[in-house]
């Protein structure tokens, strides 16, 4: 599998968010108008749940907030690019957060979702397909960033 099976070009989220609570918020409700979603309350409350676990911006201006649920049968990813400024996320760099990453799926395939999280931080290591996606215009484009490859 590679990172680009996980993503639709209607799970890309051009956010003008003031702070991770709406950011958050933007991208369930993404999930919810595309049918991902089985309860939206549910599993906006697992992701602020894992939140106050450890904050899941890894730095670099990126964030990965995720959930898995028992119930799912697929993985499932929807990007949210922060268009102006940045969102106070507590990364562990300090560095305000431009790109988020949510994850959502069932809660019994830890393998698979650990290998969805080991292709993401690998995609967005690359400096410029990070700069490259902020500065995206369309999903389409988004999608095509991904589809390249390192």
């Amino acid at each position: 599998m590679e990172i680009a099976d996980y993503l639709d070009e209607d799970l890309v989220c051009f956010l003008n968010a003031s702070s991770q609570n709406e950011a958050l918020s933007a991208l369930i409700n993404q999930l919810a108008a595309q049918g991902k979603l089985h309860d939206k309350e549910t599993f906006f409350h697992a992701i602020l749940e894992r939140e106050k676990i450890i904050s899941t911006g890894i730095g670099i201006g990126v964030a990965i907030p995720h959930a898995k649920l028992s119930g799912y049968s697929d993985f499932f990813i929807v990007i949210g690019i922060q268009k102006k400024g940045g969102i106070d996320w507590q990364s562990i760099d300090g560095l305000p957060v431009k790109l988020i990453f949510m994850i959502g799926g069932p809660d019994n395939r830890q393998t698979e979702y650990l290998n969805i999280l080991s292709m993401i931080t690998t995609a967005i290591k690359d400096e410029g397909r990070r700069k490259r996606l902020i500065n995206a215009r369309n999903g389409q484009e988004v999608i095509a960033l991904f589809n390249q490859g390192d």
